[in-house]
């Protein structure tokens, strides 16, 4: 991002206008929603507020998050108009369909019904009625049936135009022209009433459907409702209240008892618990002080405090879990795009058994009204309606559930290949360990003589202060506490080797801090300290030598404390059946100790970055099974060098505390960064993908048994037939099926006997 400014003081607001839409039309990616908004801000507050490229590319990332909330907002306010139609439609047809049985009861029965007028009955009368309800209420069937031909494919709509437009078409035949049935000695009889009680089932059963995907998406109206309104700034020196659309990245809040933190960003001063369960699932307030991170969207508990915003609108994490589980629920299972690959066969194959069975009745019997009716319902009891919703609904419950125990599914593939993973490779440093390593012990080398400690300290501190790695702010950390004069000396040609060290020049001396192993390869002795080294690591800490002018001259011991449910994750994830493996950079003896210490077994240690996603790569193909042409491999990682293996891995577990480059590597992110929600997120897995398994049995099985009722193969036997409303209720009872079960993954907990 650029820093030119842009002068828009003493400019008209048109002119001010026109400049702004031209700096926003260098920013790739913007929508025209987010445009309006700048363009808005800017002719408002031309001569105070925006006056630099960069606060105009912070209020349209602002805008951002307002978009997608507008865009959830419309979309539901659509599937609302929807659900109304359908009510509308819903009720017609259910008074056209009660009018059309009573009026049939006294032919159905037999005898005449004195309360019941016998007008309800005829031909014409019928017609009149059914006909708003064929095309009116059934529009949207013979619609997206007809588009489905065009395209030269079939779908469950077609089904249901086939089926009801026949018995319209035949019974209004039957109401123009009964002569000519008559004469070919065929019953003249109409079927109105069973095309539209079947179009008010079916409805019926789709106005259950819209409810209940309007249901799965609580978790997304629960995160949006999670955002503050306002935010506190202050600006000038002054504390004002000011809307949260309108905080830019830097501006310092200040966030009182009981309020929620607006956006996302670092404590400054002050300090306070504060309640995350909301998004991360961690019911426990965390406790936060000065340097540390806070979450927009959380609650505030105890103590005042100010912070310096670092995210604000779209990059805010409220704001990526919404976007990330809106893509995860419109995202297709694997298992999914094999029920539409079944559908698509499916439906052809209905057609033509319902052309055979329309076929062979007619042949053997002669009676084209039997043929036909058992025509129509074969193919209403075949509509797979159910079948389309077998798998989207539980993918919604299941990414909503994921979201309200802080576990971000990036799609549904990845939902469903969490519950089969057999290896899970956990990286050590921010993923077993706390991630926050800190400086324990710091030697001299016994000849070391060139400088006092605090001058060679500083030496150290200044290369140090160069890298991102946590290892180097823990050295930076501790020379601080240690009163080194700041600022360092200035630092040139500095350079990082991935997985050995960094090096550079400081008041022309050259530094270099590493490994060992690494100093070793540079032929500068290091056996002098090497007895030290051995004991630090011995005690699971990382250690890193020091050597100034090709000169061993110091040892550094580091510890980074492993987190406190680690241990238990571990035990879980081994109950599970799972392979646990440890993946690290750090030497042999530290991870040997760190891995002892939370039970695993295996370990891979002195990786470079560049191997770790070759390690997966092989882990892959270690031992797979039968069934499998190679292994299930998970990695957990959280920094910038684990984004490689987050990618190679078949799932990647990102924890939510780490980088944004292994966040946008992986599959699933683990806001709190608790291992535990490994375990949280496999065993949702298992009770997604068992529930998506439930609903196919159910929107088989209708088919499987109806087919053949419907087809008469009962017939010969007990002389019964399966009346086509009955097949219509059927075929909207196994929709209703579906839902419901779907929607029993909203009671989905984790069992708490694996983590105990």
């Amino acid at each position: 991002m650029t820093s030119t400014r842009l002068q828009l003081h003493g400019m008209s607001c048109a002119a001010c206008a026109t400049a702004v839409e031209r700096i926003i039309g260098n920013i790739t990616g913007v929508t025209a929603c987010q445009v309006n908004f700048a363009l808005a801000q800017a002719t408002v507050t031309y001569n105070t507020q925006i006056t630099t490229l960069q606060q105009i590319q912070e209020r349209v990332a602002a805008a951002g998050f307002q978009a997608v909330i507008a865009a959830t907002t419309s979309r539901e306010r659509h599937s609302h108009a929807e659900q109304q139609q359908l009510i509308r439609k819903l009720i017609v047809g259910s008074i056209v369909s009660i009018v059309l049985i009573v009026g049939g009861l006294p032919s159905m029965a037999g005898i005449i019904i004195p309360w019941i007028p016998a007008s309800l009955h005829h031909p014409w009368v019928q017609l009149i009625l059914a006909t708003p309800v064929q095309f009116w209420c059934g529009q949207i069937f013979f619609r997206k049936g007809w588009q489905a031909i065009k395209r030269r494919s079939a779908d469950m709509n077609t089904l249901v135009a086939l089926g009801t437009g026949v018995a319209y078409l035949y019974s209004l035949f039957a109401t123009l022209l009964p002569g000519v049935l008559a004469a070919q000695s065929i019953q003249v009889a109409v079927y109105y009433e069973t095309a539209v009680v079947v179009i008010t089932l079916i409805l019926l059963g789709r106005l259950l459907e819209s409810r209940a995907k309007g249901q799965t998406a609580d978790a997304i109206h629960k995160l949006m409702g999670l955002q503050a309104k306002t935010a506190t700034v202050i600006r000038a020196g002054q504390a004002q209240a000011i809307p949260i659309e309108q905080v830019v990245v830097g501006d310092i809040v200040l966030v009182r008892p009981g309020e929620k933190i607006p956006v996302d960003g670092e404590i400054m001063a002050g300090q306070s618990t504060v309640d995350e369960s909301m998004v991360t699932g961690e019911s426990m307030p965390v406790r936060k002080q000065i340097g540390d991170e806070v979450i927009g969207a959380t609650l505030n508990k105890t103590g005042q405090f100010q912070f310096q915003a670092t995210k604000v609108g779209q990059d805010t994490v409220l704001a990526q879990i919404v976007e990330l589980v809106q893509a995860a629920q419109n995202s297709k299972a694997p298992i999914q795009q094999l029920a539409d690959r079944v559908t698509a066969w499916f439906v052809p194959t209905v057609m033509a058994i319902a052309l055979f069975t329309f076929i062979l009745w007619w042949q053997f019997t002669g009676n084209l009204t039997l043929a036909l009716i058992n025509m129509v319902g074969v193919l209403i009891i075949a509509c797979p309606c159910a079948l389309g919703l077998a798998t989207p609904t539980s993918i919604m419950v299941g990414t909503g559930k994921g979201a309200q125990n802080g576990i971000l599914i990036k799609d549904a593939e990845s939902l469903e290949l969490a519950h089969k993973v057999q290896t899970i490779v956990l990286d050590k440093t921010g993923t077993i360990t706390q991630g926050k390593p800190t400086v324990t012990n710091y030697i001299t080398a016994p000849n070391f003589n060139n400088c006092t400690e605090l001058e060679f300290l500083a030496l150290v501190a200044a290369i140090e202060q160069c890298s991102e790695h946590p290892l180097a702010e823990a050295v930076v950390h501790y020379a601080q506490s240690q009163e080194i004069k700041i600022p360092l000396p200035e630092v040139t040609n500095f350079e990082a080797i991935a997985g050995m060290g960094v090096q550079g020049y400081v008041e022309g001396q050259l530094i270099q801090i590493g490994t060992e192993r690494w100093l070793a390869s540079l032929g500068i002795e290091t056996r002098s300290l090497q007895p030290r080294q051995q004991q630090w690591e011995a005690e699971a800490k990382t250690t890193a030598m020091i050597a100034i002018n090709s000169q061993l001259a110091g040892l550094i011991g580091i510890t980074d404390a492993i987190k406190p449910t680690s241990v238990v994750a571990v035990r879980a994830l081994r109950r599970l059946g799972l392979e646990v493996v440890m993946l690290t950079g750090d030497n042999h003896q530290t991870a040997e100790a760190i891995a002892a210490q939370v039970g695993i077994n295996r370990i891979f240690a002195q990786v470079r970055p560049d191997e770790k996603a070759q390690i997966i790569q092989a882990l892959q193909q270690e031992h797979p099974s039968r069934r499998q042409k190679t292994k299930l491999v998970a990695m957990v990682g959280d920094g910038i060098n684990d984004a490689p293996a987050l990618a190679q891995a078949d799932v990647g577990i990102a924890i939510g505390t780490g980088t944004d480059v292994a966040i946008a590597a992986s599959d699933l992110t683990l806001i709190s960064g608790d291992l535990q929600g490994i375990v949280t997120a496999i065993q949702l897995s298992k009770a997604t993908m068992h529930n998506i398994r439930q609903n196919l049995f159910f929107a088989y099985i209708y088919n499987v048994l109806g087919i053949p009722i419907a087809a008469g193969i009962l017939y010969p036997v007990w002389g019964w037939l399966l009346n086509p409303m009955i097949a219509g209720a059927a075929m909207a009872f196994s929709s209703v099926s579906v839902v419901t079960n779907a929607l029993r993954l909203r009671n989905f907990q984790p069992h708490s006997k694996l983590l105990g």
